[in-house]
């Protein structure tokens, strides 16, 4: 099973196509995360992540529910549920 996590874009890390990255805070927990696939991102912005890339934007109040609901399932119970 597959699952991709919505996280929000803190700051960009490297800028250089194709090793963007930018560092994402998912439920207080940072990673860094490839963003080539939505190098419009910005800070503040909402992604979903899949594998450590992420791969759409998504906005604040579809990240918020997606976050409400994994929340419901336990799933913030472990940071690695999101690595």
């Amino acid at each position: 099973m597959c699952l991709a996590v919505p996280g929000q874009v803190i700051r960009w890390v490297r800028s250089e196509f194709p090793f963007v990255e930018a560092e994402v805070d998912f439920l207080g927990v940072r990673r860094l995360c490839n963003l080539a696939c939505v190098p419009d991102a910005q800070p503040g912005d909402y992604v979903i992540v899949h594998a450590g890339v992420a791969i759409a934007r998504v906005d604040e109040a579809a990240a918020q529910q997606s976050l409400v609901d994994l929340r419901s399932l336990g799933a913030d119970e472990s940071e690695d549920e999101f690595a």
